[in-house]
């Protein structure tokens, strides 16, 4: 079987700024992601998470090595074709966007036509099925300056999941969200992968969460790969100490039996006052 989504020996270096050293870079970054697959891009911050992100999207493009999308190289892709089939969330959606929930929606359906000034009943039907898995239909008519921000980002999802994606890659997508809506969002990750096959590429600085979700986890360090592979593989005690620079001990889910990361947290000075509520 042919992967969706190839890198090899993928790099990008940023510009150095001006009077200083060289700028951040990824290097060699490879991996393969099979048609379906959930994998977890796990890392401290300017481990290279967003760069990553930002390659696949082709707002950046590679220094070194190549991205190939049903084994085509990513570059020879056009632009409303790699739309089609890959749709991006960023972690913080525009607070002030002059559009109502369902017109936002609409527009994941933008790469399928983009020269039709029309929706046709398929890209409604679209934007209403994204609008009720992600719990927003009730919405619809309401202007998305007004939300709160975990609404803005259902919303966001929403408008991805309308334009019917193969890959979907998601940047903190709860990192607005309330517990409630946190289960929810993974509950409902889970069903667009099962019943929809779509891959999935989750951002996310929550380890317990990239555990329980995700197939395969890429931690990253630094712009480099520091361990790809199963969540007990890649959530070790050692190597997440080390490269967090703070203590960690690793449990089992009773629930699931997936890797569960907790903190260390130092102790209170000897003399320090209680707290009091």
């Amino acid at each position: 079987m042919t992967p969706l989504l190839e890198l090899d020996g993928v790099g990008f270096r940023y510009p150095a700024p001006a009077g200083g050293r060289g700028g951040f870079a990824l290097a060699d970054v490879s991996l393969a992601l099979a048609p379906g697959e959930v994998l977890a891009v796990i890392g401290p911050n300017s481990a290279g998470k967003t760069t990553l992100i930002r390659l696949l999207s082709r707002v950046l493009e590679p220094d070194a090595g190549e991205i190939r999308l049903d084994g085509r190289p990513l570059a020879e892709v056009p632009r409303a074709a790699l739309a089609r089939a890959v749709a991006v969330v960023a972690q913080d959606a525009p607070p002030a966007l002059p559009f109502s929930v369902e017109q936002l929606v609409l527009m994941g359906r933008y790469p399928h036509a983009p020269t039709r000034f029309f929706e046709s009943d398929d890209d409604r039907a679209a934007a209403r099925e994204a609008m009720a898995l992600t719990g927003v239909a009730e919405l619809a008519p309401a202007p998305v300056g007004r939300l709160g921000g975990g609404e803005r980002q259902r919303v966001m999802l929403a408008r991805a999941l309308a334009q019917r994606p193969r890959l979907l890659v998601l940047d903190e997508p709860t990192a607005h969200l309330d517990l409630r809506y946190q289960v929810e969002c993974v509950a409902l990750l889970r069903r667009v992968n099962r019943e929809r096959g779509v891959a999935i590429v989750l951002v996310s600085h929550d380890l317990d969460l990239a555990a329980e979700v995700a197939d395969r986890l890429l931690f990253l360090d630094r712009g480099r790969v520091a361990r790809l592979g199963a969540a007990v593989d890649v959530l070790e005690e050692r190597l997440l100490s080390e490269i967090y620079g703070c203590r960690v001990t690793v449990e089992r889910n009773p629930e699931s039996g997936r890797p569960s990361v907790r903190v260390v947290w130092p102790a209170a000075p000897a003399g320090a006052p209680a707290h009091r509520r």
